[in-house]
């Protein structure tokens, strides 16, 4: 990537990152008067640092950054995997209508078959699309071909069972029951609950049980199958919550980090309109 860019006669910098566990944020807070000097950040960590308040300050200064994390469990390199070759205008049409009626909507309500059936609010937050482009100034693009809401930070209330991914820990052996309540997740069933809550208690921020994020796949290579974190999120047929972090994606929520619960076959409403049924665009 460095050879590629330096091809292209532009002045190109690498950094390496050591990271030992999931939420590198204080690294590139060290980091932050060097990386606002540069017009064009590509974020190819291990784990996603797209959410992280020093990206938001990059965006705001007209910058640019793209998103591509390179987790994919002990797969083979994530830069190698089909799901990377989506097409990002095909990706543009699937959302398309979904993204405009989501843009006038100041609530949108989820369900499932398996029993999720959540409410989210999103006055003043503005949806946006991610489909691999950084190509604007003040832009930010992804590797995770996704529509994306900073949703209210205070709203998100009822009951979800995840059965995609639960991020960087892969596919739930069972599907888990997850109750929601003014914003916050406030309960993780069981056994079955255990590890994601042991994941979550080692930010050692409260803040990260802050539901941040709504986001529905759009990528129709990708299938989520709990292996690769970016693969699993994008999927076409999903959505899923960020959990803590939401500065870059039009929130207000810091946290020590982000990362995705996701679900599979959604049926979604923007306001009283469907836009989705069992997975499927509608609009």
């Amino acid at each position: 990537m460095w050879t590629a860019a330096d091809q292209r006669g532009t002045e190109v910098t690498l950094v390496t990152i050591q990271e030992h566990r999931s939420h590198p944020g204080k690294v590139l807070h060290s980091m932050a008067d060097f990386v606002l000097h540069h017009d064009l950040v590509v974020g190819a960590t291990n784990f996603s640092i797209l959410t992280n308040r020093i990206v938001k300050q990059v965006l705001s200064r007209g910058g640019r950054f793209l998103s591509l994390p390179l987790s994919n469990g002990k797969g083979p390199p994530a830069l190698t995997l089909d799901f990377m070759a989506m097409d990002p205008a095909e990706a543009e049409r699937t959302g398309r209508g979904m993204l405009e009626a989501l843009r006038q909507a100041e609530s949108v309500r989820v369900t499932t078959a398996l029993g999720t059936d959540l409410h989210f609010g999103k006055r003043g937050r503005t949806p946006g699309l991610f489909n691999g482009l950084a190509d604007q100034p003040g832009k930010a693009g992804s590797s995770s071909f996704e529509i994306y809401i900073g949703i209210e930070e205070t709203v998100t209330t009822g009951r979800a069972v995840v059965d995609g991914s639960l991020g960087y820990l892969g596919r739930p052996e069972t599907p888990i029951q997850l109750t929601f309540r003014q914003g916050r997740l406030v309960e993780i069933g069981g056994e079955a609950g255990e590890g994601l809550r042991r994941y979550m208690n080692s930010f050692g921020d409260r803040g990260i049980y802050v539901a941040g994020e709504l986001g529905i796949g759009l990528n129709k290579i990708s299938r989520c199958k709990g292996n690769c974190y970016i693969e699993d999120e994008s999927t076409f047929t999903t959505f899923h919550i960020g959990m803590g972090r939401n500065l870059a994606l039009g929130g207000v929520h810091d946290a020590a980090g982000h990362f995705d619960l996701v679900f599979q076959f959604p049926t979604i409403y923007a306001d009283d309109i469907l836009i989705m049924k069992d997975g499927f665009p509608v609009v």
